[in-house]
Formats: structure tokens, sequence, C-alpha cells
């Protein structure tokens, strides 16, 4: 972990740059170097799980009921690998749209720096999660094409509050189900430090992207907020119906196309979302993103 001396605030900040000074001063005294913190040496231990068994897809259906033990455990490590990877596509995609809204800006400025640092943090997060995958033996699970597809187009025409509020909805998913995984001891001791390092970093990135989200849209119109409030809500959806990828269950051992189904229909894993939800909702209610229209995709998203 890198500890450093915070720098005083300047008489003459600009008020704008006063939290992303504070997030700087923050990262200073808090981050982690995860090829230090994480253990990759020691083997997996197959008697954990990968991830907090009740925010498995299969978590109370009729499948799970029938499952052994050792199946159960297979299942979260791999979910929990698709969960990685799916993080890494996403923060691909984050890192270049905060570049392109940096890009030609004061370089002195606290938010260009702050940016510059989460896209730091971004990079150390992406070659974590990879490291994890591995470890926990999995595959390189990879959205669909079509969801690939619609993260190029996203990236590439975003920009604003459209970007900043996308950013915030993936890592406020991502927040919650990693909080309980990192306290969690029945989960792999090496993953619950990946959460932990996630969860510490990534509260500063959310801070950063509520304050632009609002910032951005100060100066934005009826007709703006109508069409970025419907791109936020199809990136929502894209996002979290991409966390899993089916292949989990055929690499666990199981019947794909029955496990398919059951997720699909699984209500447990639906109020887990939704509750992992509210705060963002209500954030996105306060600052007028929650249309609705944006409503139909968050609920098909089982957000809301």
């Amino acid at each position: 972990m890198a500890v450093s001396t915070p720098r005083p605030e300047t008489q003459n900040q600009p008020l704008e740059d006063g939290i992303a000074r504070r997030l700087l001063e923050s990262s200073e005294q808090l981050s982690y170097d995860p090829l230090t913190e994480v253990d990759w040496e020691t083997p997996l231990d197959e008697d954990f799980h990968g991830a907090s068994p009740e925010w498995s897809t299969l978590y109370g259906t009729r499948y799970w009921a029938e499952m052994t033990d050792a199946q159960r455990k297979a299942l979260t490590r791999q979910e929990a690998a698709s969960v990685a990877s799916t993080g890494i596509w996403f923060e691909m995609i984050l890192q270049q749209m905060v570049l392109r809204d940096i890009y030609a800006k004061d370089p002195t400025d606290d938010t260009f720096q702050w940016a510059l640092t989460e896209i730091a943090d971004e990079c150390r997060h992406s070659i974590m999660f990879a490291r994890g995958a591995k470890k926990l033996r999995a595959p390189a699970y990879r959205p669909h094409r079509v969801a690939v597809e619609l993260g190029r187009f996203f990236k590439t025409v975003a920009f604003g509050e459209a970007a900043y509020a996308a950013i915030l909805v993936a890592e406020e998913v991502l927040d919650v189900m990693q909080r309980d995984w990192m306290r969690d001891e029945r989960v792999v001791p090496f993953v619950r430090t990946i959460n932990n390092i996630h969860v510490v970093e990534e509260s500063r990135h959310m801070r950063f992207a509520r304050d632009e989200t609002r910032k951005r849209l100060a100066r934005a119109g009826w007709l703006r907020r109508q069409i970025h409030s419907v791109m936020i809500a199809v990136a929502s959806y894209v996002i979290v119906t991409s966390m899993v990828n089916r292949k989990v269950y055929a690499n666990a051992g199981l019947d794909e196309a029955r496990a398919v189904r059951e997720a699909k229909a699984n209500e447990h894993h639906k109020s887990m979302l939704r509750s992992s939800c509210s705060g963002l909702m209500e954030f996105l209610t306060s600052v007028g993103l929650l249309t609705r229209p944006a409503l139909y995709f968050y609920k098909r998203a089982h957000l809301i």
C-alpha cells in the first residue's frame, strides 16, 4: 500500500476542483498495488466459493437444491470470474471515455490529474481481475458480440453526463455485491482481497462520477436529458445482463440449457440486483435521469 503526505490545498484553487483535489489526496494516502497485496502464489483452494453463494444466479432455484456443495462452489468461482471479465470489458470502455473527455484540457487542473489517476487505477484493476479469473481456473468470458459492438458505439458517442452516469451505474452494482464478497469467509481469500481493493478505490471513482454527472447536467437542456437518460439506461441493461456468461454453467459441470432457464426465472437473484441499486436509483431520480423511457430498460435489467 502506497502512503504519502497529502498536499495542502492552494488558496486560489478553483471551487470545481475541490472534490478532485480531495480525491487525489485520498489516492495518495490509500491506494494498493495488487501485484503485492494479493496472494497470487497460494494454489486455489476448492473448498471455498468464488463469491457469496447468495449472489449466484442459481441460488434459491430447484437446480441449486439438487447441486452438491462442490458444484455450488465451482459455479460461484466461474460466476466470479465472469463478473471480473465483464469488469475488464467495461473498464476499457470507461478509460476511453475519460481520456476523450479530458483530451486537450489543462493538465495542471486537479480534475485532469484525478482523471489520469482514475485511469491508472482502472489499468491496475483490469490486470488484477484478469489474474484473478485465471487463478479461478476460468476461461476468458467475453460479452456477446452484440454487447461488444454496442459498447464500441457507446464509448464513441457518449459524452458528459451520459458517460459519467453510465460509469456510476456499472460501479454501483459491482460495489454492493463486492462488499458482500469481501466480508464473506466462505469466499476464497485472494478474491476477498481483490474485492476489498476494488471497493476502496472505486469509492473515489463513484464520488467523482456523481459530481461530474451533476456538473454536466447543470448545463443540459430537456431534450439532452431525455436522450441521455435512455442512453444510460440501455448501457446499464447491456452491462448488467452481460455480467454472467451462460458458459459458466457448462464450465461448472452443469446442464447449461436448464441452468440458463432457471437463472432467468430466479426471483431471488432479481431481488438482489434491485436491492443493490436502490441508492443508485435515488441518485438518478434526484438528477432527473430516471425518465419513463429509461425505466423500461432498468426494469428489464431487474434494477428497479
